[in-house]
């Protein structure tokens, strides 16, 4: 093939990585971080979920008499491998303890390959060296010596990336690309395994469009557990960051995260990935929720290696907070300058706005007042008016019958006179009634006064306790006591004048009036102007 046509081929895988990247993976990001946030958030239910299933393994193996030692703490040591170094450790060295106790040259091999795996996990390369000397490729098995060489070309591939240099780096990308070929003979062709490690080998190599093609199968495959799918989509990623295409990165990155999180794999890099990328597109606050939950992963399993790569974003993602926050603080400050002088002047304006409401509640208060004031007057004008009324009727009424009765007394007078009877005269005048005439007139006044004020009995008695309640004899309308204060609410006041009325001294009435008020229930002060509360029909 010359070199022409492998230039066009080249072109066309370009070509068409390029369309799959736009139409596979450029989707809605906006909508995927919020899948990704709403899954960071409930992270501890998966973890939780997590140590459940380990803690019913657990009940399940140590009910198990038939299994070994060895196949138990491996059980436990898969669990962990990827949720927890401690843990991890922990099992792998009991497997080498047990395989030892077994004499089993197979299963010490293969559980030293276990512990090179955690050691690599955590970040501990010296050690996984060492360990990896130890192993006897003449025990393992296929699966194993392809385990064995995968682990030594992950080695030289992380020393490659902690360098990142023009010098070891390259030497070490080869290296590793040495050992993962002697993997790849040893996995099967139709494997996860074999098809990863070859994209993963091309892109050491600096074969995208190769290596693309590799993933791009991978993607395409629905029977990836959470890990496989996370593991590629996180290697996928690489080369569209390579080829400049952050967003599609981003995208393959989110995916991967919330595979990790949902799988409970805290030995990840998609969340500081996906966090450094969001760090240089300037969306500072996803990109520190994500680093956030990276340092805690890396923490949480015990990877040094991360927290080293950590290091590095970290403090500029912070710094670049610190910068927002800042610049946030100079906006703040110049809304709280506007903010306060807009209080002053409301504060000002609210002052006056209260001293004319102030003036016009006075000012109403003020009318208010006076028209209560007049309403007063008004009612007792009217009271008067009717007071007048009744009792100018009242007093033509009975002065037209009192000159009558005059009229008649002195017709029969002069008759006498003029027959001469003169005993009769003296008859007639000794038949005068005065008496009567006064009681006639005392009973007119009560009649009137009463239809003025039908409730002054009752009102009158309400001012005293039941005891000294006034009760009137069979036929009285008023008493004297009644008078006194009857006479009292028509605005006769002057104790002269009352005592004339009732034909009384001006003692006994001070008497009648002072006994009346002691037994009252209100102040004596009071009760002459309770009285003159009493209102007319």
């Amino acid at each position: 093939m010359g070199p022409a046509k492998i230039d066009m081929k080249s072109k066309i895988i370009t070509l068409l990585f390029g369309m799959l990247s736009a139409h596979g993976y450029a989707q809605d990001n906006a909508s995927l971080i919020e899948g990704l946030n709403n899954t960071i958030s409930q992270y501890l239910n998966f973890d939780g979920e997590k140590l459940k299933n380990i803690s019913a393994l657990k009940e399940s193996i140590a009910r198990d008499s038939k299994t070994t030692a060895y196949d138990k703490f491996l059980s436990l040591y898969k669990e962990y491998q990827l949720f927890n170094y401690d843990s991890a450790y922990t099992y792998a060295r009991k497997m080498q303890a047990a395989a030892i106790q077994m004499n089993d040259s197979a299963r010490i091999a293969n559980a030293n390959i276990k512990m090179s795996f955690i050691l690599l996990s955590s970040g501990m390369f010296k050690e996984v060296f060492e360990s990896l000397k130890t192993i006897n490729l003449g025990y393992l098995d296929d699966t194993g010596k392809a385990e064995y060489y995968t682990l030594k070309a992950r080695c030289y591939y992380d020393l490659a990336d902690y360098d990142r240099d023009q010098v070891y780096t390259p030497a070490y990308n080869l290296e590793g690309n040495n050992f993962i070929d002697s993997s790849l003979k040893l996995y099967p062709v139709n494997s996860f395994e074999y098809t990863y490690y070859n994209g993963l080998k091309y892109i050491r190599a600096g074969n995208k469009e190769k290596a693309f093609t590799y993933f791009q199968k991978l993607m395409q495959d629905s029977s990836l557990s959470p890990h496989e799918f996370a593991l590629t989509s996180s290697t996928l990623s690489d080369i569209y960051i390579q080829n400049n295409q952050p967003d599609a990165a981003i995208s393959l990155l989110i995916k991967a995260a919330i595979s990790d999180i949902r799988s409970s794999t805290k030995e990840t890099s998609a969340t500081f990935n996906l966090a450094t990328l969001l760090f240089r597109k300037g969306d500072m606050k996803n990109a520190s929720t994500y680093i956030e939950k990276a340092v805690n992963d890396a923490i949480f399993y015990g990877a040094r290696q991360r927290k080293v790569q950590l290091s590095t974003i970290l403090p500029l993602i912070e710094a670049e907070k610190l910068n927002i926050v800042e610049k946030e603080k100079k906006v703040v400050t110049t809304y709280a300058i506007i903010v306060t002088l807009l209080m002053l002047l409301l504060l000002v304006l609210t002052f006056i706005i209260i001293r004319q409401v102030i003036n016009l509640k006075k000012a109403k208060q003020i009318i208010t007042d006076a028209n209560v004031l007049q309403q007063l007057v008004n009612r007792k004008l009217m009271e008067a008016n009717k007071i007048k009324e009744e009792y100018i009727g009242y007093f033509f009424s009975g002065n037209s019958e009192f000159y009558t009765k005059i009229e008649r007394f002195k017709k029969s007078v002069e008759q006498k006179i003029y027959d001469r009877k003169l005993d009769e005269i003296r008859f007639l005048v000794n038949n005068l009634n005065l008496k009567q005439e006064r009681d006639e007139l005392l009973k007119n006044f009560d009649t009137i006064f009463l239809k003025l004020f039908p409730n002054f009995i009752e009102e009158f008695n309400a001012l005293f306790k039941e005891e000294d309640h006034i009760r009137l004899k069979e036929g009285e309308l008023l008493n004297t006591d009644l008078r006194i204060f009857a006479l009292i609410r028509m605005g006769i006041h002057d104790n002269e004048k009352i005592a004339r009325i009732l034909e009384y001294s001006v003692n006994t009435i001070n008497t009648y009036k002072t006994k009346i008020k002691n037994k009252s229930i209100l102040a004596n002060d009071a009760f002459e102007q309770k009285i003159m509360d009493f209102h007319t029909v």
